[in-house]
């Protein structure tokens, strides 16, 4: 790729960027949520067009107008926001992403697929409609598809960031493999110790322009971060001893059902307190969505409570779970969190519009929203255009922002965040989890869902470890290693790894 440049209204996404990956090479990209790595693979892949530029494959100068144009040339991508039809089956998906017939041969390419996933070591239902799939198992389905294709040119985004540490090391073994045998692997990631592990070379991005391409046998963690937000990264951030407060949230042998009726859930109890982070760890699709959507009152509780304050809100409606200040971050942002064609603004406001001072007299105070709006974007650190631009313009970390600016702005007596820093850059996960720490000072109850096990002993307190819908235990974060929860999460009970 050759000065590659994309303009979008506002902002310069790509300024005259040069990048190239050889086949046998795992090629890193570093950068800020907005610096421009995805609009630059989104080129490649055929999503976008350049504005300027050339894209050459094998020295050879080449149009790709289309995913399809990419694909023939053997050309694929994982995307951090997923591109899967809901309403369809796991294996019409993947009918539909390797087939060009009008009539999908889906007998014909399940035993295949099923073949390939059973190589990564990954248990899909193939009839299983996407909508039932955590965001786990939609990830690694993903992944599988796009191998699936017999591309040469991977295009991997975010990919580890729904995955066990051994389920990282698992796809880790498959990349080298696939590298050994000429692969060209581009992988975007925020987590520079992946980088380090993985990657052969890398390039850094920031704010649209490239800073450099480096070996990253020669470059440390330090000076990757440097380079990609232009300042000192924390990597540590130190919980400040505080005693905790009064129970929050109490959860009693908590029973529930998924999408698919089957019981996701099955007798978790557990309590939150004033001054706590309580981790929810466990690999995806354990239970995780089921219980938190029960609790933020978008999902039914089949049979248990739970109290919050000792008022039992067992499936209230979402109205009342949110007027009793109780914050909802989820794992799908961009579908259950923000509307995407929405504004900036009009996101913003989605929780309070019918207050005062946000409405008055049956209408809305549109001078105090447009001054409330500024300063949470102010705040937050949402880079926008302004605040009417539409939100899916955003990035994937300016998303984020949002998100929290509009959920933890006023103080929740309880934030149930599921997986906040899924897919940032090291600058917002450090801002996200000091965010975090500064809530859970502040006296707010904190339900942190996350499948990166480094957060998890870092920010929480306690850590709560499910596997298929029950918990294995819930233990003291300065009394376990990483290789505990590890264990834990496969389904070996507290009692058998401590």
């Amino acid at each position: 790729m050759k000065r590659i440049t994309k303009e979008f209204p506002g902002v310069i996404a790509n300024d005259h960027i040069d990048f190239d990956v050889k086949s046998g090479e795992i090629h890193a990209l570093l950068g800020e949520n907005g610096a421009g790595k995805t609009t630059l693979m989104n080129i490649l892949y055929g999503l976008y067009q350049a504005d300027e530029g050339e894209v050459y494959i094998a020295g050879k100068r080449v149009e790709i107008n289309s995913p399809r144009d990419a694909l023939r040339r053997g050309i694929g991508m994982v995307h951090q926001l997923f591109r899967q039809v809901h309403r369809h089956s796991v294996v019409e998906n993947v009918a539909l992403s390797a087939s060009t017939k009008q009539i999908l041969p889906v007998k014909e390419i399940r035993e295949d697929f099923q073949k390939l996933a059973k190589e990564f070591g990954w248990k899909i239902d193939l009839d299983a409609k996407i909508w039932q799939l955590s965001a786990a198992e939609r990830q690694r389905l993903e992944i599988l598809k796009v191998i699936f294709q017999g591309v040469k040119i991977l295009i991997l985004d975010e990919p580890t960031s729904v995955l066990t540490p051994q389920g990282k090391e698992e796809l880790f073994v498959h990349l080298k493999r696939m590298k050994e045998e000429g692969y060209a692997i581009i992988y975007i990631t925020h987590k520079l110790d992946e980088v380090l592990e993985i990657s052969d070379r890398v390039t850094v991005l920031r704010k649209g322009k490239k800073v450099k391409t480096l070996s990253t046998a020669k470059t440390t963690k330090k000076a990757l971060a440097r380079r990609m937000v232009g300042r000192e990264v924390l990597f540590r951030l130190e919980k400040e001893p505080l005693e905790r407060g009064d129970v929050v949230l109490k959860a009693e042998n908590l029973i529930i059902r998924g999408d698919r009726g089957e019981i996701a859930v099955d007798g978790v109890s557990f309590k939150i307190y004033e001054n706590e982070i309580l981790g929810l760890a466990g690999v995806g699709g354990s239970g995780q969505r089921e219980l938190i959507e029960a609790l933020a009152g978008l999902r039914k509780v089949e049979d248990g409570s739970f109290k919050v304050f000792g008022e039992d809100l067992t499936n209230a409606l979402p109205r009342e779970i949110i007027e009793r200040e109780i914050s909802y971050i989820p794992e799908n942002r961009d579908e259950r969190g923000l509307i995407p064609s929405m504004s900036v603004k009009e996101n913003l406001m989605l929780k309070d519009y019918w207050k005062r001072p946000y409405c008055k007299k049956f209408l809305l105070n549109m001078e105090y929203i447009r001054q409330d709006v500024e300063e949470k974007v102010s705040k937050y650190n949402v880079v926008t255009p302004n605040i009417e631009t539409p939100a899916e313009l955003l990035s994937g970390g300016n998303l984020q922002r949002l998100m929290l600016a509009r959920e933890t702005s006023g103080a929740p007596n309880l934030l149930i965040a599921a997986y906040p820093t899924h897919g940032l850059d090291v600058g917002s996960v450090e801002d996200i989890r000091k965010l975090l720490l500064e809530q859970r000072k502040e006296g707010s109850a904190i339900f942190l869902i996350s499948e990166d096990l480094d957060e998890i002993m870092m920010l929480s307190n306690r850590t709560a470890v499910i596997y298929e819908g029950r918990l294995m235990g819930i233990v003291d974060v300065d009394e376990v290693s990483k290789e505990d929860l590890g264990l834990m999460m496969t389904g070996t009970p507290k009692e058998e790894v401590l």
